[in-house]
C-alpha cells in the first residue's frame, strides 16, 4: 500500500483525510441531529446556542493545542506556525474546548441540565471515521506510532514498520460503544454516559500516546497527554459515580 492512498472521482482526485474528515462531519452531524430529535430536555433554541458554543470552542481548543503538541516543530522553525494552525488539529483539543465552550454557553444563557449524552455517540463515529483518513494519509497525518518488530506494524512509506496507532484508536472506539451499551444497562443520570465516554476516551489517548514519536516536554508527557491527565483528575471524582453499581429492577 503506497500512502497517502487517495480516492478518485472521475478525474479527480480525493486526499484521504479531505474525504474521510468530511464523512466524519457529515456523519456525525446527522447523528446528533437524530438524537437530539428523539428527546431533549432543553429547548430548541436553546440547544442551537449549545451547539454553536460548542462547535466555536472546539475549533479554538483543536488549534491551540495542536499548537502546543508542535511546540518543538514551531520553535525550530516559525514558518511552521501558520501551518500547523490552518492545517493542524486535535480530537483530544477539539473535545475539550467544546466542553468548555458548551459550558460557557449553558451558563450565558441559563441551562443547568446536563447536555453532553446527546454528542456521545456522534463523536465517537465521527472520530472512527476521521481515523481511517488519518491512517490513509500516512506520515504527513503525524498520528502514526512508533517503530515496532510487530507483525502487524506498519511501513507508511519511510521503510520503517511503525505501530498503526489510528487502526488501535478505531478498534477502542468500537469497545467503548460496547462499554456504553453495557453502562446504559444500569442506573445513571443524565450525562453520565458523557462522562464514561469523556474518561474512557481520554484515559486511552493517555496511554496509547506514549507509543507515538510526539515532544514530550511535560515531565516525559506530551501536550496531548497533559490535557489528558488533567482532565481525568478534574473527573476522579465522579468516576465511581459513572460506573455501574445498581442494575436496573
Amino acid at each position: 500500500m503506497n500512502f497517502p492512498v487517495y480516492f478518485w472521482l472521475g478525474s479527480w482526485r480525493i486526499h484521504p483525510h479531505i474525504l474521510f474528515e468530511s464523512l466524519a462531519y457529515t456523519v456525525a452531524l446527522r447523528l446528533l441531529l437524530l438524537n437530539v430529535g428523539k428527546k431533549d430536555l432543553i429547548a430548541p433554541s436553546q440547544r442551537s446556542s449549545v451547539m454553536v458554543g460548542g462547535m466555536v470552542g472546539a475549533l479554538i481548543g483543536a488549534k491551540v493545542l495542536v499548537g502546543l503538541q508542535h511546540f518543538d516543530l514551531i520553535w525550530q522553525n516559525p514558518q511552521e506556525l501558520l501551518f500547523i494552525l490552518l492545517q493542524g488539529k486535535t480530537v483530544v483539543g477539539a473535545l475539550l474546548g467544546g466542553l468548555i465552550g458548551v459550558e460557557i454557553t449553558k451558563k450565558i444563557i441559563g441551562v443547568r441540565q446536563s447536555t453532553g449524552d446527546a454528542f456521545v455517540y456522534p463523536l465517537i463515529v465521527g472520530t472512527a471515521v476521521g481515523r481511517i483518513g488519518c491512517f490513509l494519509t500516512g506520515l504527513s497525518d503525524r498520528t502514526f506510532g512508533i517503530a515496532t518488530t510487530l507483525p502487524w506494524g506498519v511501513d507508511f512509506g519511510d521503510g520503517i514498520s511503525r505501530h498503526p496507532t489510528q487502526l488501535y484508536e478505531i478498534l477502542f472506539l468500537i469497545f467503548l460503544i460496547v462499554l456504553l451499551q453495557f453502562r446504559r444497562r444500569y442506573r445513571y443520570e443524565n450525562g453520565d454516559l458523557f462522562k464514561v465516554y469523556l474518561v474512557s476516551y481520554l484515559s486511552f489517548r493517555f496511554m496509547i500516546d506514549f507509543i507515538k514519536p510526539d515532544f514530550a516536554p511535560f515531565f516525559g508527557m506530551s501536550a496531548i497527554q497533559f490535557a489528558c491527565l488533567l482532565t481525568i483528575l478534574y473527573y476522579h471524582r465522579s468516576i465511581p459515580k459513572i460506573f455501574p453499581i445498581k442494575k436496573f429492577d
